[in-house]
């Protein structure tokens, strides 16, 4: 019956997502679930956005870099989980095919943004380690900019290629993605065609988008650690390990889920653990990274207390 359904989808013009429905037993259980970790990552992203504008004392590359970090988790989060929560709490299971294009889209977009931008993240800790006599003169606001910008650009303008190349690949009869949302290794396992070229192309901007800015993020933390053996001040050590060490830890949550996906050949019994991966940096990783910046760090303890105490004065 679903074959019929398929085949109905490709003259109608949307997609069957698939994604949890081998397991119906499990879409209520998971509706709730991926319902309080999106609330969460809506809440904390906002706070850090809202206090990062509120108080001058957070007006600097750090936070200027962590908010533009809050805007892609909330963009990133945003263009595929209202749609997965649609498709778990009914039967109804599909996307337009105009609506799959936008999403794969953005979902390409964003996620490359965010490996460039935490590589521009690591870059402005090494500054702050390395080189801190120099670092407000490195880090000037026009080079913050210029450096957010260069992200921001980069994905998107990857993700048009990309993407654009993946649908021009053509379909046989049905349109079941096998997924909770359109990305490419599941759209491809749809085509007609030898889709090694794809494949091929792939795993280049991989390479480019997960492993290089991993091999940066992680020569940058090499210069830090050394800078770090050398430091006498316990209380410059506390502070290096909490800045460094949470962004150590969002970049392993993302990174390490994102190579598990996109730098392994798809199989068929590759796909349905790829489906949980996936939810994990796509719905978990986005709803911890405020409470990971947040939950040691003075600085946004401070802010907080300066915003309480301005609105009780007031």
């Amino acid at each position: 019956m679903m074959n019929d359904v398929g085949k109905n989808a490709t003259s109608e013009g949307y997609f069957i997502l698939l994604g949890f429905s081998k397991w119906p037993q499990l879409e209520i259980g998971l509706f709730v679930v991926i319902l309080i970790f999106y609330l969460m990552t809506l809440i904390g992203n906002l706070f850090i956005i809202l206090l990062s504008c509120l108080d001058t004392h957070l007006h600097t590359p750090m936070y200027f870099f962590l908010s533009n970090l809050s805007v892609l988790d909330l963009c990133y989060t945003t263009s595929s989980i209202p749609q997965l929560l649609f498709n778990l709490q009914g039967p109804d299971k599909t996307i337009s095919y105009t609506g799959c294009m936008i999403q794969l889209y953005f979902v390409l977009a964003l996620g490359s943004t965010e490996c460039v931008l935490l590589v521009v993240m690591s870059y402005d800790r090494y500054a702050a380690v390395c080189k801190p006599l120099h670092y407000t003169v490195i880090m000037n606001p026009r080079f913050c900019q210029l450096l957010a910008v260069a992200s921001w650009v980069s994905g998107f303008a990857a993700s048009a290629l990309h993407s654009s190349f993946t649908f021009w690949v053509p379909l046989c009869g049905h349109h079941q993605v096998d997924n909770f949302f359109c990305e490419v290794p599941a759209l491809l396992q749809l085509s007609c065609i030898d889709t090694h070229v794809n494949e091929l192309t792939l795993m280049v901007m991989s390479s480019v988008f997960v492993v290089v800015p991993l091999l940066l993020i992680l020569t940058s933390y090499g210069a830090i650690a050394r800078a770090v053996l050398r430091m006498q001040s316990s209380t410059g050590l506390q502070k290096v390990f909490g800045t460094c060490g949470a962004h150590l830890m969002v970049v392993s949550l993302f990174f390490i889920p994102v190579m598990c996906i996109y730098l392994q050949p798809p199989t068929e019994n590759s796909q349905d653990k790829g489906k949980f991966i996936a939810l994990f940096y796509t719905v978990v990783t986005p709803s911890l990274n405020p409470l990971i910046y947040t939950l040691r760090n003075k600085d946004v303890r401070g802010a907080v207390r300066r915003l309480i105490g301005y609105k009780s004065a007031t």
